[in-house]
């Protein structure tokens, strides 16, 4: 049988939580400012792969941990300018440039990796961030043991959250950036280069992305190997949509995903040979799917999202 509440009462599990959300906390809050802008950044799933990729061997090569997740975000941020030359300037369909990005970034992150490492059978490691205990918040009973026991990049996800609201809404610049994505012409008519606010929230938006693929070669793990995104850019489009386009739900559905991910495996453990693995394999993303559903009924996106402007139309 297996015991849910004794799952989720244990400081473990919560801990486990934490960590898996960190890099779904990026990549969540970065398409969620590219989307308050009116873009649709598909190509996350590949920005966070090269992320993952440069900020680790940056550090392989020598760097330290800070300017490698420094030089993640540069990268990010360079291919955020690569979607937006296409999908802001030229008005190419999103999604088309998305998915083309997402194939680009992960097969230039392999092939860079093999081009740098290319007689390596096994990945290699570097020594990440490791764990920093607070003083008196780390001794506390359970809650010291589940967030005061993380890495820094941990803290710094958590802390993007209330930045990230606060920037977008009560500051001129993320009234700006909300109104390209809702009223582009209203926007115009102010005299603000409505063009170059999507473009600098999509590199915004997109160097986080990137700093949540580093946080899991950097933080999470010690290595970067093929395949190890493994659909979270895609979770996080999805969590954007179940938040609304509101930091502070986001963050909500992004610890929702991770705790039945969490919860996973440790119900694997419980119901041993009983119940197929598979079954706890999909089940956070059935759930994910189903909550999604769910809440998009009731969402309010962007009205001006997936729209290309032009200087001059009025729509």
């Amino acid at each position: 049988m297996i015991d849910l509440f004794e799952i989720f009462m244990t400081a473990g599990f919560w801990a486990a939580t934490i960590r898996i959300v960190s890099p779904l906390i990026f990549g969540t809050l970065g398409e969620l400012i590219c989307e308050r802008a009116g873009v649709l950044n598909l190509g996350i799933e590949g920005i966070m792969t090269i992320g993952a990729m440069s900020g680790w061997m940056w550090v392989y090569q020598g760097g330290d941990l800070w300017t490698g997740i420094m030089f993640a975000a540069f990268v990010g941020a360079l291919f955020g300018l690569i979607h937006s030359g296409f999908s802001v300037y030229l008005g190419v369909s999103q999604h088309v440039t998305g998915i083309g990005l997402t194939l680009f970034a992960s097969s230039l992150s392999y092939f860079i990796f093999r081009m740098l490492l290319p007689s390596v059978t096994t990945p290699p490691k570097i020594v990440p961030f490791q764990v920093v205990d607070i003083p008196w918040l780390s001794d506390l009973p359970w809650l010291g043991e589940a967030f005061f026991h993380q890495t820094p990049l941990t803290w710094l996800a958590f802390l993007f959250v209330p930045l990230v609201w606060y920037v977008l809404f009560r500051t001129p610049v993320g009234l700006a950036v909300r109104m390209a994505g809702e009223n582009p012409v209203a926007v115009e008519a102010q005299g603000i280069n409505v063009l170059a606010i999507r473009t600098g929230a999509v590199m915004a938006g997109s160097a986080l992305m990137a700093i949540g693929g580093a946080f899991i070669t950097m933080s999470a793990f010690d290595a970067f190997f093929f395949g190890m995104i493994n659909g979270r850019g895609w979770i996080c489009v999805a969590l954007v949509i179940f938040a609304s386009w509101r930091p502070g739900k986001a963050l909500l559905g992004a610890m929702l995903f991770a705790g039945l991910e969490a919860m996973q495996v440790r119900a694997q453990q419980q119901a041993g040979a009983f119940i197929p693995y598979q079954f706890f394999l999909m089940l956070p993303y059935v759930l994910s799917i189903v909550a999604m559903i769910i809440m998009a009924r009731k969402a309010l996106y962007p009205r001006a999202l997936l729209v290309p402007f032009r200087r001059g139309e009025r729509v």
